[in-house]
This record gives C-alpha cells, sequence and structure tokens, in this order.
C-alpha cells in the first residue's frame, strides 16, 4: 500500500516534488513506518519481486538446455506472472509495473539505482543457473548470456512503456528474444 501510494504521487507530480512524509501522509503512516519498510526514496519504486521470480525459474529450468534459452524463458515466464498473464484486460500490476517504469527511466536518481539492480540480478541469474564457478569458461558463459538476454528485455521494457503497455510484455520479451537469438531462445526450435 505504502509502495501504490508513493508510485501514485511520484507519476501526478513528479518524483523530485514528493517527498516521503507526503508518501507516508497519502499512506496514512509515519515517515518512519515508510523507512522501516523502504529504507531510501529510490526503494519505493523498485521492485525486487521479478529478481526473485526469474531466478526460481531459472534454477527450476533444466540445465541441458541452452542457456538464453534458460534465462530468456524465465524472463517471460516472471514478465507473465508480474503482468497478469497474455490476457486482453490490463492488469492493475501491469499499469503499476508501467508507471515503475517510466519513472526510472525519466529520473536520474532512478536510473542509476536501476542499473545496480541490473547487476544485481545479472548475479542471481548467472547463480540460479548453477554454473560451475570454478571453470571460468563456464562461467563467462554464463555472464555473456545472462547479460545479453537482460539487454533484449530492457529493449522489450522500452518498447513496452513506449506503447504504453498496448503490447502484452511477455509477447514483447518473445519476439526480442527471437530477434536476436533466432528460434532458440524460445525453444520453438528444438
Amino acid at each position: 500500500m505504502i509502495q501504490a501510494q508513493a508510485i501514485r504521487l511520484f507519476t501526478n507530480r513528479g518524483y523530485d516534488a514528493v517527498t516521503v512524509a507526503d508518501v507516508a501522509e497519502a499512506a496514512g503512516v509515519s515517515a518512519m513506518t515508510v523507512y522501516r519498510h523502504f529504507p531510501t526514496k529510490e526503494d519505493l519504486v523498485l521492485i525486487e519481486q521479478p529478481a526473485r521470480l526469474i531466478a526460481e525459474r531459472v534454477a527450476a529450468s533444466s540445465a541441458t538446455q541452452p542457456l538464453v534459452l534458460r534465462v530468456g524463458g524465465a524472463l517471460v515466464d516472471a514478465a507473465r506472472a508480474l503482468t497478469g498473464g497474455d490476457g486482453d484486460a490490463p492488469e492493475a500490476s501491469e499499469r503499476f509495473l508501467l508507471d515503475c517504469l517510466r519513472l526510472m527511466v525519466s529520473t536520474p536518481a532512478l536510473r542509476a539505482r536501476h542499473l545496480d539492480s541490473q547487476y544485481a540480478l545479472q548475479q542471481a541469474i548467472v547463480d540460479a543457473l548453477g554454473v560451475d564457478t570454478t571453470d571460468p569458461d563456464a562461467a563467462f558463459r554464463a555472464q555473456a548470456a545472462t547479460s545479453a538476454c537482460l539487454a533484449v528485455m530492457h529493449t522489450a521494457l522500452t518498447r513496452w512503456a513506449q506503447d504504453d503497455g498496448q503490447t502484452k510484455l511477455p509477447a514483447l520479451i518473445e519476439r526480442a528474444l527471437t530477434a536476436s537469438f533466432g528460434d532458440v531462445a524460445t525453444g520453438q526450435g528444438d
């Protein structure tokens, strides 16, 4: 509820114009309560749930699949879970994610934090792949595949924000993966 109020205020009034006290008042809590759950103002916009979902899905994938299929499939599955699937009606969670994405793109302080979270996501995915970390070549391949998949996802997220969520995010990620890696990234080349 606190985060939803913060995003609403940031979207309506601008990130820099809203204080944590404003967020607390809108949420009906004290500023201390806001800080207990969100240590910084930037944390009110960043969403940690996708990283957990993606890492869980990567870990559950078959180690016999190509790396880009494991990572790409996890990105698509997580997007489907976070946006309410591929249905025609926009979900409230989808609108929330769009608003967060727009704020991260348009606010310099949030772009820097978003970049930090992308590095953490990359490491979480590499860890979830379960590659032999004593093999430098295997670790390098996992990092390269993960980094490439995250770049593809960024392109899909940018398009998704530009078209105001008109195209479903899972479909955009699949299209971007196919454009970048061919059918191997979506498992259709098997």
